[in-house]
């Protein structure tokens, strides 16, 4: 019998991928025909909640065990959901992208990390992307080895994260994360990073899509990065202290490539903010600090150098100024919005990136805009789903929806580019972006769109075709998401003028 939503799964006993990989293949199924949802996790009792949540827990699925990896799909009928579970799994098993498997050719693949270090005698750096569950006890291994631990795990709990951290600053390792979704070390890029030149700039964020942007803008400026330390996105809370920002500073502070810092990261707690501001009156190197809505007096009452966006941040480390937004942005964004209907004063925001969507929102309410902004990143949006900088296909769904909404003025997108992101993302969107403009049009309205590209020339996506395909979408491309955020703000000024 053909069921309109048939839920089916497989589980792989004892086997382990890491999570990017698994939210690529899930991206992957989801594209097939016939499949509506697509899951693979590891069945700790958690990512079963999170299958749940999804309608893609079953009674396979619900009887295994955390050791084991469950491929889940929900089809449209039985052979869309074989066909599905069969891809995943000559997948898992090294089939490449046309189905050909490459598994008898692959070297041999270490399962424990005692095997890894005994492949890699000399590698001082652990990238951990294990379920939380099982990640502060790796970690833990690789700190009492000696190595640097990049922790890309979330779901750590927290006591866990303070005692992995104290670890690490007694044997003076880095412990970036847990939840660490950006580094670049010594030019190598970890998790979601940019193909930025070498240079003077070091930076340190518990920020990853800030980080992305600031690296990205410096490369931009002609200066280059030295080091990008991810800290995690708690290490500023009151209860870790900032024990790696302050680990990351003593580190840089005695890198002889690193002529300037930059810290990123949302606003820290008063008691942090107060032990890294003290931190950077004893060094010598010039530090610019990006506390997205800090106190810039306490910045420079520490000798530092105060940002409020990301882009003046990458300016300031690179020696360049802020020149504002260029005449040519502003003269386009009034005439988009000498096109709004009367209905029309808001600007509608649908991010990729937490830390762009944070800035995005701060800029807007300072402007005195209508606003909403979305993280479709946040974990209320990838529930059963990978995360929208590898699928765009749940940010189209509501960037067509924009196009129903009569007070909707303005679309605002970021699209990031680098390692691990979409291969297109800016061409994965467009046909979403024709389909908002077409049911705004069919109404009498009309729907401005802007956007700005988070990379480099040197990604594998381009950057110049990334806009290109923006800009044939009839969107203001910016170049920073400040400058995308202003450009939205003039726009619906322009309707009420």
């Amino acid at each position: 019998m053909i069921a309109a939503n048939l839920v089916r799964s497989r589980v792989f006993a004892n086997s382990y991928r890491d999570s990017v990989e698994l939210m690529r293949i899930a991206a992957e199924l989801e594209g097939r025909g016939g499949i509506n949802r697509a899951g693979l996790v590891m069945a700790t009792p958690a990512n079963q909640g999170v299958l749940r949540e999804a309608g893609l827990l079953d009674a396979t699925a619900a009887a295994a065990g955390p050791n084991d990896l469950v491929v889940a799909v929900a089809a449209a009928d039985e052979d869309a959901a074989d066909g599905a579970i069969e891809r995943a799994a000559a997948l898992l098993q090294g089939a490449d992208r046309d189905g050909a498997r490459g598994g008898e050719s692959r070297a041999f693949v270490p399962t424990t990390l005692g095997e890894a270090v005994g492949e890699l005698p000399g590698a001082n750096v652990c990238l951990i992307s294990t379920p939380g569950t099982y990640a502060t006890a790796e970690a833990l291994k690789a700190l009492k080895r000696g190595m640097h631990v990049f922790l890309f795990s979330d779901n750590v709990p927290l006591e866990d994260e303070i005692e992995l951290k104290a670890l690490a600053a007694r044997k003076g390792l880095l412990l970036m994360g847990p939840d660490c979704g950006t580094a670049i070390l010594d030019g190598v890029p970890l998790g979601f990073a940019n193909a930025v030149r070498r240079g003077s700039v070091g930076l340190i964020g518990a920020s990853g899509t800030g980080m992305q942007q600031v690296s990205c803008l410096v490369d931009r400026a002609g200066a280059g990065i030295s080091q990008a330390i991810g800290v995690g996105g708690r290490d500023l809370d009151e209860r870790v202290g900032g024990v790696m920002m302050l680990a990351a500073l003593a580190r840089l502070e005695a890198d002889p490539a690193t002529k300037v810092m930059v810290l990123i990261s949302k606003p820290p707690a008063a008691s942090v903010a107060a032990r890294v501001l003290d931190a950077i009156r004893s060094i010598g190197t010039p530090v610019v600090v990006n506390f997205l809505g800090g106190d810039p007096a306490a910045v420079r009452a520490a000798g530092a150098t105060p940002a409020a966006t990301f882009e003046e941040a990458a300016l300031a480390a690179s020696g360049s100024r802020a020149a504002g937004l260029d005449p040519a942005l502003v003269e386009a964004a009034r005439a988009e919005g000498a096109r709004l209907a009367p209905t029309q004063d808001a600007v509608r925001g649908l991010f990729s990136g937490g830390s762009l969507a944070g800035e995005a929102k701060l800029l807007l309410k300072a402007a005195h805009a209508s606003f909403t902004v979305i993280d479709l990143g946040d974990d209320e949006y990838t529930v059963g789903r990978p995360h929208p900088m590898i699928d765009p296909r749940l940010r189209s769904e509501h960037i067509v929806a924009i196009g129903d909404d009569p007070a909707a003025a303005v679309l605002l997108l970021d699209i990031v580019l680098g390692t691990a992101s979409h291969p297109d993302p800016a061409g994965a969107l467009t046909p979403a972006i024709a389909e908002a403009r077409a049911r705004a049009a069919a109404a009498g309205r009309y729907l401005a769109v802007v956007a700005s590209v988070c990379g480099t020339a040197a990604d594998a996506q381009g950057l110049e075709r990334q806009e290109a395909e923006l800009h044939g979408a009839g969107a203001i491309v910016a170049p920073s998401n400040a400058q995308a955020a202003a450009v939205a703000a003039t726009i619906v000024e322009g309707r009420r003028a």
